[in-house]
């Protein structure tokens, strides 16, 4: 059965990457009422977020076979309602304990979810002969920005988070049946290797090289993601509006930047453009470090929301053209090993933030950017060209 709107196939992926950050976007700004309805304090609240990091974790190195089993289609209709289902369970959590365990579906669901839209925006590129991975992840970043403003204003109302994200169940059902009703999986990259990468890809040093160039934008990200509110709250005092807007003010830069910079890297290089987005992210830690004003943090988390924009889909681009092992087998590699620091590095900040303060979660990452800047050669000095068989 199809229903919903018919879209040409990259719009349908565009939408895809939409609804599903618009599904992840409505927790992270309510993030300051679940802490303070769990009476704990960062390092508990850290360590209940890890719970999707797991299972996101887990879900990446083995689900893939479960997926083609059950069909790309049914599973994405499938996944996003879940994914919405389950953090509205995970609001009830009382303790960091419970938190954890109903935080573990959530990146079960996750993990597969990012399997089928990577693969699908990877496939499409091929298909149409032209970039959209960078632009599929900016319209992820727009997703994450809307529901990051919805909640935000949900926040100052003093609407209770479970009830909120209650509320937001139909209304992602809405937005699948619309966007992806009629989806279909593209066809199979064609001159490619068919190998399978099943379990965890061990990374070469090729590939660690990479994981370290984008350490920092994925552990910045992260942050700003899951700790960003509680920072403005502690810090500035800021009202719950002012405090989500910071999670959502990232995510609109770091989109702007994604939907704009593919014409940037075929004038220029991976290596030129890597090095412009770490110094500003550079420029932008160190803002939100040494804030002495709300508008200070502000324009830091703005600031490394561009920076933090494209120099992950540059590694995956980097990593794909290695002839070492299969381009599958490589990709994979890079992606588990960067989704370790992107999902357990922000939620173990929490007890760098309970033990040194809340700054020191963001100021970790002054060191880690400049590491990044000194191997980004990694990322290859000429542009890349997309060819298609």
């Amino acid at each position: 059965m199809r229903f919903g709107i018919d879209l040409p196939p990259q719009q349908r992926v565009y939408g895809g990457f939409f609804i599903y950050s618009f599904c992840m976007g409505s927790l992270p700004p309510r993030l300051p009422d679940i802490q303070r309805a769990m009476g704990v304090e960062e390092g508990g609240l850290g360590f209940g977020l890890i719970g999707a990091a797991a299972g996101t974790l887990i879900s990446l190195s083995l689900a893939g076979p479960w997926l083609e089993k059950f069909g790309y289609r049914r599973s994405i209709l499938t996944l996003i309602p879940l994914l919405a289902l389950f953090y509205a369970i995970a609001s009830f959590a009382g303790g960091p304990l419970a938190f954890f365990l109903l935080l573990l579906p959530v990146g079960l669901v996750i993990g597969g979810i990012e399997i089928i839209l990577n693969l699908e925006a990877d496939r499409t590129e091929h298909q149409l002969g032209y970039r959209i991975m960078n632009r599929a992840h900016a319209f992820w970043s727009f997703g994450f920005f809307s529901a990051g403003i919805i909640s935000a204003g949900v926040a100052q109302t003093g609407l209770e988070v479970h009830t909120h994200l209650l509320l937001m169940i139909p209304v992602v059902i809405l937005g699948v049946a619309l966007l992806l009703g009629r989806f279909e999986p593209a066809p199979h990259r064609t001159g490619g290797s068919s190998d399978e990468t099943k379990g965890f890809a061990t990374p070469t040093l090729a590939i660690m090289i990479l994981v370290v160039v984008t350490l920092s934008a994925m552990i910045m990200e992260g942050a700003g993601i899951d700790w960003s509110a509680i920072y403005m709250r502690d810090e500035f005092q800021v009202t719950p509006f002012l405090a989500g807007f910071a999670v959502a003010l990232g995510a609109f830069t770091q989109a702007v930047t994604r939907y704009f910079i593919d014409p940037f890297v075929e004038r220029h290089s991976p290596t030129v453009v890597s090095r412009v987005l770490l110094s500003i992210l550079l420029v932008g830690t160190l803002l939100i470090f040494f804030a002495t004003a709300d508008w200070m943090a502000l324009l830091g988390f703005g600031l490394a929301g561009v920076g933090t924009s494209a120099i992950f889909p540059l590694a995956m681009s980097a990593a794909a053209q290695r002839t070492d092992r299969p381009a599958a087998t490589n990709v994979a590699s890079l992606a588990q090993t960067s989704f370790v620091a992107f999902l357990l590095g922000p939620p173990l900040l929490g007890y760098i933030a309970e033990h040194f303060g809340i700054r020191w979660s963001f100021g970790i990452g002054i060191p880690l950017v400049i590491l990044s800047l000194i191997f980004a050669d990694a990322l290859g000095k000429k542009p890349l060209r997309h060819e298609v068989d």
